[in-house]
């Protein structure tokens, strides 16, 4: 039985990536997962990859759901991520790091939200 956070995960992911089809992005997968971590989307603008992380809050109260993105959250997705282009023949792909935050019914992309 999936628990209520896989629950609210799970709509989240499915909220941001309708959200990122109507910002012209191709999904390429969804929870991606290798054996150095688990990438929520996997996405491509024009001609670059673009790894995306999904953060969700009811409210500010704790701080922006971007901000949950720390940084050992940001090596582990990047050294996910080179693993997904090593698998997919995409070494010299162009790539970013974006966030889709949902605060309570808001969503908002930050479309390079971190650089390694």
């Amino acid at each position: 039985m999936k628990t209520l956070n896989k629950i609210k995960g799970d709509k989240a992911e499915a909220q941001a990536v309708n959200f990122l089809k109507k910002q012209k992005y191709k999904i390429l997968e969804t929870n991606y997962r290798n054996k150095l971590g688990e990438i929520d989307i996997v996405a491509q603008k024009g001609k670059t990859i673009c790894f995306v992380e999904v953060k969700q809050r009811q409210t500010a109260t704790y701080g922006l759901p971007c901000e949950a993105v720390d940084r050992r959250k940001q090596h582990k997705i990047a050294r996910t991520g080179q693993l997904f282009l090593l698998q997919n023949h995409l070494t010299n792909a162009e790539v970013c790091f974006c966030v889709v935050e949902i605060l309570d019914e808001s969503i908002n992309l930050i479309e390079n939200a971190f650089e390694i």
